[in-house]
């Protein structure tokens, strides 16, 4: 792990100019610039909140429409850093023939441009926090871990996408499908106390309903989201229970994902 680190930090420079990069150009010939960053979570908390108004969903004593964006700040980053650092070597297939260095760079590049993205967000769920009066308390400050940890669960899939991507290009069109899927098995839409109140406690699956929540809390997301709304929302300190199931899967996955990375760099050339 720390050659790892110490490698990356080699081409840190390199890491830097390609982030920027990313960033600049990603945004300099759109009419309305990284104005977009903030219309995806905006109409997807609308959306959400209209289609509330008909399922009923319980929220509790926190507003839907600030539960939701709060849900949705996390998971869009994961979603869209993912995506970017699935395509990354793929959509650099120039420099990978001209020059060597560590490849992994491309995905860790793609994830961290989407910070970009997420820090204005923040401004937006700050705004709302105003309107809403509620106040940050001591705990906002688990925030940057939370965020780090996205950061880890997203690199844990862009690092296995990305390989497998360059041999087999059904990875970049099924990948929005799955993520879709996923959205729908993270508490982005509901609050995760709803997953909780309905398998353990009212045991809606029956004999399955425990089975069912280990599976479920095994999803990183799950913790993730929860935590981020009980940290910014709630003043609350993040539940290590709905951590730790996801932080184990991520533990186990993360090396895997990397080493399988790392022995399908060397084709690259040659398979792009």
């Amino acid at each position: 792990m720390l050659r790892v680190i110490n490698n990356l930090y080699s081409y840190r420079e390199l890491l830097a100019a390609l982030t920027w990069k990313t960033i600049t150009v990603r945004y300099k010939q759109a009419y309305m610039g990284i104005a977009w960053a903030l219309l995806k979570p905006l109409m997807l908390m609308l959306i959400f909140t209209v289609v509330k108004s008909f399922v009923g969903i319980d929220s509790g004593d926190i507003p839907y429409p600030i539960l939701v964006f709060a849900a949705l700040l996390p998971w869009i980053f994961f979603q869209e850093a993912t995506a970017e650092g699935v395509n990354s070597v793929v959509g650099n297939t120039n420099l990978i023939k001209k020059i060597y260095f560590p490849r992994e760079i491309f995905p860790i590049t793609s994830v961290l441009t989407k910070l970009v993205e997420l820090c204005i967000s923040f401004l937006i769920l700050a705004g709302m926090m105003v309107y809403y009066k509620m106040a940050p308390t001591i705990h906002v400050f688990w925030v940057p871990l939370i965020i780090l940890y996205t950061i880890i669960v997203s690199l844990t899939v862009a690092f296995a996408g990305a390989a497998a991507n360059v041999y087999y290009r059904d990875v970049r069109t099924g990948l929005p499908v799955v993520l879709s899927l996923l959205m729908y098995l993270s508490p982005v839409i509901y609050p995760l106390a709803l997953v909780k109140e309905r398998l353990l406690t009212q045991q809606a699956a029956g004999e399955w309903s425990d089975m069912l929540y280990t599976l479920y809390m095994m999803n990183p997301l799950a913790g993730i989201i929860d935590a981020f709304q009980k940290a910014m929302l709630q003043g609350m300190a993040p539940d290590i229970g709905a951590i730790w199931p996801g932080l184990i899967t991520i533990l186990i996955l993360l090396p895997l994902s990397y080493i399988y990375f790392k022995r399908a760099e060397a084709h690259f050339a040659d398979v792009i």
